[in-house]
């Protein structure tokens, strides 16, 4: 295999982090599960065997070394020593990795039984474990029990796991992402989960949270969804009826917080927002959503605005910080530009020491594809949130709530500020985009704050392609934008040198895909495709580079695994 042309420095950072002595279980977790879906299996036993003879005592390196090992066919009655000596030692994460480990083995080696155990184990105490590992639980299973002749268990885990409609051969049962066109991305199953008493949230109903506050003169929602339909749904769950709604707080404008609002509105609702919300609205119905996964059919702020929502008539509009007092509760309204929109408005109980975030602490800085966020206002909000203390962040996103920790933020704003500089400098130097993620940047600081790590990864090459496009034009010193370059036109180009064969951008894309470079292999064969339609070769390469490309960020961007799920035409339903 041809040494990769792309580096994915993500996964080069993550496996340094982890590496590094106090990382904490969620860099060791998300290493582990991004080699797992990527069928880095072997690197894995490599990587972990290391870690564990370098960590003695350490109970979860020792369980993924064990892992790796049985997955990776290494020795495989040692990986299992491993993983009995783990699991006498622990409970919870060793038993998770044992039984997926032993439900892939086949079944002539007689371990379905104990997979079948530690898989139900888990389930059993599911709530300490992050949503989305439950699905790969759910597929074990599924896999154990067949292994085991119980054919009923088995359909019934199968459909569970979610993964029915998922491309066959793929493994996507590392995250609790769902989509289809009909009802567009989630990212967890809906549940309703309470973070406190008399606070409920919404996760996993629409492609944004929402949540209810009892009070003594009502409901206070937070934010509203993006269908009505969806909102109407979470309220039934809650054991709410919409009529109970005397207050709508919204966080910002954005379709996935705004669109279901109709489902909340009634004669005495009172509607809350900040001063820019009017603007961010306009601004947003003005924008174009391209890809539908986004939101559905009959979703407010559909693509191409092909669904309006209900119209929003914001009562009273938060300039300042204010305190108002709703049936005996108080909630502190503190208006931020935040990273994502300008119009941010987040929600503290004193009380309880919940603060809801919206979309402040969004690792995009906005929209990929809309002209927003703002790496400054990401940094100020981190300030103001480290500052106020909160006891817990509710954010807009189930996913986001889980890793944006207030652990987490203590740690993100020196590295995020640090980067920032370190962005400028290089910019100011004439560095190109490339150039600025090439440096592959670690902060040392996040050796002190482990629970950053992770967060700061997923933010990282995010934050650095808005501060660039934000300080640079749209021509580059490297030629980038020089000459607007049309994807048919570059098909044409390519054509020549595969000499107008097809087979040619297939060899080519094969290639690519057996040294994992995915991005460049569905290129080659999209650009393939437009000289060539139809071309069965070409086609079966393209959905096997979105396959992969789905696999790789299933995990840690989702709206890149919504992109390609779309353009593959994936459909995958919700785990159980």
């Amino acid at each position: 295999m041809t040494e990769q042309i792309v580096k994915d420095h993500a996964l080069e950072a993550l496996r340094t982090v982890a590496s590094w002595p106090g990382a904490d279980r969620t860099t060791l977790v998300t290493l582990a599960t991004t080699l797992a879906a990527t069928g880095a299996d072997a690197e894995g036993a490599v990587f972990f065997g290391d870690l564990a003879d370098r960590q003695p005592g350490q109970v979860l390196p020792l369980a993924l070394a064990g892992f790796f090992q049985v997955r990776a066919g290494r020795d495989v009655p040692a990986g299992l020593a491993k993983l009995d000596q783990a699991a006498e030692q622990d409970l919870g994460l060793p038993q998770y990795y044992r039984g997926l480990a032993l439900a892939a083995l086949p079944p002539e080696a007689g371990k379905a039984g104990q997979a079948v155990a530690d898989l139900e184990f888990v389930l059993a105490v599911r709530d300490q474990f992050p949503s989305p590992m439950i699905r790969a639980v759910h597929h074990g299973l599924a896999a154990a029990h067949a292994a085991l002749g119980n054919t009923g268990q088995a359909s019934q885990a199968a459909e569970s796991s979610g993964l029915a409609g998922a491309p066959p051969g793929t493994r996507l049962e590392f995250s609790g992402y769902w989509v289809n066109p009909a009802e567009g991305f989630r990212f967890s199953s809906p549940r309703i989960s309470e973070p406190a008493p008399g606070i409920q949230v919404a996760q996993g109903y629409d492609f944004g949270d929402f949540a209810f506050l009892a009070t003594g003169d009502g409901i206070v929602a937070i934010d509203a969804g993006t269908a009505p339909r969806r909102v109407a749904a979470a309220l039934a769950d809650a054991g709410l009826q919409a009529s109970q709604v005397s207050h709508v707080i919204l966080t910002h404008a954005h379709f996935d917080h705004a669109g279901g609002i109709g489902a909340l509105l009634g004669p005495g609702t009172t509607v809350i927002a900040q001063a820019g919300f009017p603007a961010e609205l306009a601004h947003q119905r003005a924008n174009f959503v391209p890809f539908g996964y986004f939101t559905g059919t009959g979703a407010g702020f559909g693509r191409g605005g092909a669904a309006e929502p209900a119209t929003i008539v914001v009562d009273q509009l938060i300039s300042e910080p204010t305190t108002v007092t709703i049936g005996g509760s108080g909630i502190v309204l503190y208006p931020s530009s935040g990273g994502e929109t300008s119009d941010a408005l987040m929600a503290y109980l004193p009380a309880s020491g919940v603060l809801f975030t919206g979309d402040v602490i969004m690792p995009y800085l906005g929209a990929p594809f809309f002209a927003e966020g703002s790496p400054d206002g990401l940094i100020e909000t981190l300030e103001f949130i480290t500052g106020l203390r909160p006891r817990q962040l509710v954010h807009g996103h189930t996913t986001l709530t889980e890793l944006f920790t207030t652990d987490a933020a203590a740690g993100l704003l020196p590295a995020l500020s640090e980067l920032r500089e370190h962005a400028l400098a290089g910019i100011t130097a004439g560095k190109t985009l490339t150039g600025l993620l090439d440096a592959n940047l670690l902060p040392e600081v996040l050796r002190q704050h482990p629970a950053a790590a992770v967060p700061y990864l997923v933010t990282r090459d995010h934050f650095l392609q808005r501060l660039h496009h934000q300080h640079t034009g749209y021509w580059q010193n490297d030629g980038q934008g020089l000459e607007p370059i049309s994807p048919a036109q570059r098909a044409a180009a390519l054509d020549l040198l595969a000499d107008g064969k097809p087979e040619r951008f297939a060899e080519a894309a094969k290639a690519l895909l057996a040294q994992r470079d995915h991005a460049l292999a569905l290129e080659v064969a999209t650009a393939g495709l437009a000289r060539h339609p139809g071309t069965a070769a070409l086609t079966q390469l393209r959905q096997q580079a979105l396959h992969r490309l789905m696999e790789r960020h299933q995990l840690q961007d989702p709206f890149r695994f919504l992109i390609y799920a779309e353009m593959a035409g994936a459909e995958i339903g919700p785990a159980s």
